[in-house]
């Protein structure tokens, strides 16, 4: 089987368990081998409140952002931002089937820096 594959399976399985509401939405990061992406997402509505990704011209200008544990940072204080703004203070972290260090503990350590409690 092969990583991607077998991310994907343990995605399903965390999704069995890990869902958004209004009150408490899901913070849901993917990695692609270049990007990052960081939605909070409300799962009852099927709307995403907020969103962060490494293609938006504030990233682009950059010459150092790559998928990467700095641009993972950079990313979750900018998703705590986003969130804040929309008065959202509590989320629940979906980490995609990812492990949860390097890239992904560096952008939920730095969301939770900024303010968003998980």
């Amino acid at each position: 089987m092969s990583a991607t594959s077998s991310r994907k399976l343990r995605h399903v399985r965390l999704r069995k368990k890990v869902a958004g509401t209004a009150e408490r939405p899901r913070l849901a990061i993917h990695f692609s081998g270049q990007h990052i992406t960081a939605q909070v997402i409300d799962d009852l509505a099927g709307i995403t409140l907020a969103s962060v990704n490494t293609t938006e011209e504030s990233f682009k200008k950059d010459p150092t952002s790559r998928a990467n544990v700095a641009t993972a940072t950079k990313v979750g204080k900018l998703i705590a931002e986003r969130g804040l703004a929309k008065k959202i203070e509590k989320v629940v972290f979906d980490r995609g089937g990812f492990m949860y260090h390097g890239k992904v503990k560096a952008l939920a350590d730095a969301a939770r820096e900024g303010g968003l409690q998980f």
